[in-house]
């Protein structure tokens, strides 16, 4: 899993505001409470400048009073088998979102309006750090489904599980233990220029490691075709060609060996390049 920058909140001083009820513990308040008191802080929070120490406090209070939220909205993705702290994480940037946009005026409960924000900051994070490699739905489903057999036989083995284990477990056959196991390797990606290994030379990246194109080796595939072509020709429309293209003579060089023109030699070969070039197209 893909680990998240934290979150930070300074937690809230106790409020000496006498239109606010003093709250010891905010992270303690209880979601019904937190819906009445979270109406009283918004109200005040409207009436502050943003920036003072009181703006700041009014607002710290309000996040750590609503954090039930986040854990709840997370719970919804416990099945993924991700580190739910990471996924909490996530969705208290969500909760911060929210409240900062939320009006008492729009007259829809606070937690109505901000499970949607929360949600859609985790599922933004699903979508942005997992599966590098896009893999089959089933695939999926049994890399979390594995997961959760590796974790659990580990605990109960001590070790790590042997596949048949994990087979049995599963009510899979081991091939699809394996393919699943592949499939997980899909799930995150490693960048080209990331060190594996350093010497006295320095750093070697995994580009090192991966070929690259050869152009030349789109030409294999016009010599595989043209050499049936060429073979199709006459004798001296071949001696032509290979004067031409692997002597390198010139036209009038090559006039001078079949004690012909230059002119004569630049129509044998235009004709020649033609007939080569149309059966290239044929067979393509």
């Amino acid at each position: 899993m893909t680990t998240v920058m934290t979150t930070s909140v300074r937690p809230a001083e106790p409020s000496t505001d006498a239109r606010l009820p003093e709250i010891a513990d905010p992270r303690k308040v209880t979601p019904r409470d937190a819906r009445g008191l979270s109406k009283l802080y918004f109200d005040r929070l409207a009436e502050l400048e943003e920036g003072t120490q009181e703006y700041q406090d009014v607002r710290n209070t309000l996040i750590e009073m609503n954090m039930s939220l986040v854990r709840y909205a997370a719970g919804r993705f416990r099945s993924r088998g991700d580190d739910m702290e990471d996924i909490v994480q996530v969705g208290m940037i969500g909760l911060i979102k929210a409240i900062d946009r939320f009006e008492l005026t729009r007259e829809v409960e606070f937690t109505t309006f901000a499970v949607p924000y929360i949600v859609g900051e985790i599922k933004r994070f699903f979508r942005d750090t997992t599966w590098a490699v896009r893999v089959p739905r089933r695939l999926q489903e049994a890399r979390l489904e594995l997961a959760r057999a590796t974790e659990e036989l580990s605990t109960r083995l001590g070790r790590a599980p042997k596949v048949a284990e994990l087979a049995a477990l599963m009510n899979l056959t081991e091939d699809e233990v394996i393919e699943a196991r592949v499939a997980s390797n899909g799930y995150h990606s490693s960048s080209l220029d990331a060190a594996i290994s350093s010497d006295e030379e320095g750093e070697t990246a995994l580009a090192d490691f991966i070929g690259k194109d050869d152009p030349a080796m789109e030409l294999v595939e016009d010599f595989h075709a043209l050499a049936p072509l060429i073979a199709g020709l006459d004798e001296r429309d071949r001696r032509i060609i290979h004067m031409r293209f692997v002597e390198e003579l010139t036209q009038t060089q090559i006039g001078e060996r079949l004690g012909v023109s230059q002119m004569h030699v630049s129509r044998l070969l235009a004709r020649t390049l033609a007939r080569l070039r149309k059966g290239m197209l044929a067979t393509g």
